[in-house]
């Protein structure tokens, strides 16, 4: 049918190439933080590295700050979609 998905994972069912992956650094999750946590109140360390270290942890603890979506050069992204040539499914233009 039109508009259906005929392939891939069912919604829900993990991904089996990175489930061990994420398996296996789960087991070290708070050894990594204690380490963040080490570089961050490090007064010798680069500022740099202080800075990235609280980042992350701030990141783990809070999510990631959402990022705005826009056009070239930071511009107005309503003009972008406006140019967008719609093709039918034959691949010529409409």
């Amino acid at each position: 049918m039109k508009g259906q998905k005929t392939g891939g994972r069912r919604k829900g069912t993990p991904n089996k190439a990175t489930a061990d992956v994420k398996a296996a650094a789960a087991k070290h999750s708070d050894e990594a933080i204690k380490t963040l946590v080490a570089i961050m109140k490090n007064p010798k360390a680069d500022d740099r590295a202080r800075i990235a270290a609280a980042k992350e942890i701030l990141d783990r603890a809070h999510g990631k700050a959402p990022q705005a979506i826009t056009g070239p050069e930071g511009g107005d992204l309503s003009m972008v979609i406006k140019k967008i040539v719609h093709v039918h499914e034959d691949g010529t233009p409409a």
